[in-house]
């Protein structure tokens, strides 16, 4: 695999079953740094990198979808040769489902499992104005009100001049995105969203449905759009609990 998509973590030859997590806009691999710990054993967490953040922060950001899910196909192809399963939150769920939608199309393994967190289904249309060339301060509103990005940050005008450009790329990628009609997927959906979500409610949440032709089931926990950052735990149990690991893989901790 292309370490430089996982933040320079070297997946390991032991792992019983790997975890892919994909970031939300804006986001980077250090948000699933918790889950590393909270795993069981047997279970490797591998956290998704993209270009233009941390460590990629060098890097061209993507700003289309199409692109940015081929080059993520291809760098982890070689890691697909174990059970693995994928978590998107936010724009996270929009990359693993059209991430696993390329794999069927590649012939390559499909995840066990398929976990997409706080998005509206593919096929909806969006439900607010766009933000990749909207003004500084109508991007910084909508960021206070899904309460995901420190105060002291966006009120930070050098850091935010920074950050800026790397959000409006991940924006482009879900504005510009454009749905294409194909089979439901041959995989079992869990949907997450909190339940004080101002940006996608539960009815959203269940558009899902569609997408999985084998079962789709709603999970919902308290708190808002970023409602990981403050049930870690909680969340991570139930995506273990959903893959149906045995318990020597699961571990003693649960």
């Amino acid at each position: 695999m292309d370490t430089r998509w996982l933040a320079g973590a070297e997946p390991s030859s032991g792992a019983a079953l790997r975890l892919f997590c994909l970031p939300y806009a804006g986001g980077a691999a250090a948000a699933y740094r918790p889950w590393r710990e909270l795993a069981p054993p047997g279970v490797e967490v591998l956290a998704v990198e993209l270009p233009g953040r941390a460590t990629r922060v060098r890097e061209e950001p993507y700003v289309r979808l199409t692109p940015l899910v081929r080059a993520l196909a291809g760098a982890v192809a070689d890691g697909l040769d174990r059970p693995f399963a994928l978590f998107g939150h936010s724009m996270g769920a929009l990359v693993a489902f059209e991430l696993t939608r390329a794999l069927r199309r590649m012939g390559l393994p499909m995840p066990r499992h398929l976990f997409v967190s706080a998005a509206d289904a593919p096929d909806a249309r969006p439900g607010e104005s766009r933000l990749f060339d909207a003004p500084d301060e109508e991007v910084k509103a909508r960021l206070r009100r899904l309460n995901g990005t420190p105060l002291h940050l966006l009120e930070d005008e050098e850091l935010m001049t920074l950050i800026l450009p790397t959000l409006r790329a991940d924006f482009a990628v879900l504005e510009t995105y454009e749905y294409r009609e194909e089979p439901p997927l041959p995989v079992p959906f869990t949907v997450l969203g909190g339940t004080a979500d101002p940006s996608v409610s539960p009815a959203a949440l269940l558009r899902w449905r569609r997408h999985s032709a084998v079962s789709a089931e709603l999970r919902l926990f308290a708190g808002d759009h970023f409602y990981l950052n403050t049930v870690p735990a909680e969340l991570v149990r139930t995506v273990v609990e959903r893959l149906g690991l045995p318990e020597s893989v699961e571990g003693s901790r649960w």
